[in-house]
């Protein structure tokens, strides 16, 4: 457990109070840092604060402004900042309990671990997670943290319970924004037995261990050799023309994603589905598949005049 909790103060369910203290769930992934340099010197660059007409500035004489016109500022302290009355920043009030799967991911931000203040707590605390898992509920509220109020979720973790921070509405963009110009079309029924094949076959338990990251190692790589002189050899890497696949080209690349040796968690042949008669009749004939296990028959390939497109 952290040495140092993110929040404290109590989880209010109407008349039940339960003491509480928050940690975050998550750290910072390895980075590498890069500084501002001075290329003819060699010398790092640094940042002074300065004001215009007087120059460099003392830190301890920065205070925090709102600006409410251009150039006019009201100046607010701390202390005048912290006693903005908020009963969130002590208490967070369960106000809506909603099916687990009712809030979009879009809406998800940042997780925390909630344990209990006390032993006197961990009672009603243990009650609090076990309604939630009996119910299949998330509970919902609203809590201050790092200077404004968030909208937040509870729900069961094991033994603990994990507080999720979530964005406002208007935080999110609408998809339709994004998606309206994509086709409202069902896919050829062969094509999707044969995308649901590969996923089965590539399906497994999710272990975040057997990820990192590729990018951080390459430029540890290209520093380690240049630091002992070596020279970096770069290359302009022309982006590949994107191409629409026709039908018949997305299923011999299916076929042959399925057929390829090596593939993850193959999925036994009795719980595939059989290929659907290909509706595409009028397609250009698909460049035969490798051999495959009988149970993962391919539809019968029919030709047409012309050739492929």
């Amino acid at each position: 457990m952290a040495a140092r909790a993110y929040w404290k103060g109590q989880i209010r369910l109407a008349l039940v109070s339960i003491p509480v203290e928050i940690y975050t769930a998550t750290k910072s992934g390895a980075t590498i840092a890069f500084n501002q340099i001075h290329e003819p010197t060699g010398k790092r660059i640094r940042y002074e604060k300065v004001v215009e007409g007087v120059g460099p500035v003392d830190p301890d004489e920065i205070v925090k402004g709102y600006q409410i016109e251009k150039g006019n500022y009201v100046i607010l302290t701390d202390e005048e900042i912290e006693s903005a009355k908020l009963e969130s920043k002590k208490t967070l009030e369960l106000t809506q309990f909603v099916d687990a799967d009712e809030i979009d991911v879009l809406y998800f931000e940042k997780p925390y671990y909630v344990v209990p203040a006390d032993d006197l707590a961990e009672e009603a605390y243990i009650v609090l997670r076990e309604a939630l898992r009996r119910t299949k509920k998330v509970a919902i509220g609203q809590l201050a943290l790092r200077g404004r109020e968030y909208v937040v979720s509870l729900k069961p973790c094991g033994r603990g319970i994990v507080l999720e921070t979530l964005r406002y509405a208007d935080e999110v963009h609408k998809a339709q924004g994004y998606f309206r110009d994509i086709e409202d079309a069902q896919p050829d029924e062969e094509l999707l037995d044969l995308a649901e094949t590969l996923i089965n076959k590539k399906s497994q338990p999710f272990d975040p261990a057997k990820f990192h990251d590729h990018y951080i190692d390459a430029l540890k790589d290209i520093i380690e050799r240049k630091s002992k002189g070596k020279t970096i050899h770069t290359e302009e890497d022309e982006a590949p023309e994107q191409k629409g696949m026709n039908v018949v080209d997305l299923m011999a690349a299916l076929k042959k994603s399925i057929d390829k040796p090596g593939a993850a968690n193959d999925e036994d042949s009795s719980k595939r589905r059989p290929a659907a008669k290909s509706s595409t009749t009028k397609k250009a004939p698909a460049k035969k598949a490798p051999a495959r296990k009988p149970a993962a028959k391919a539809a019968p390939e029919k030709k047409r005049a012309g050739g492929r497109r």
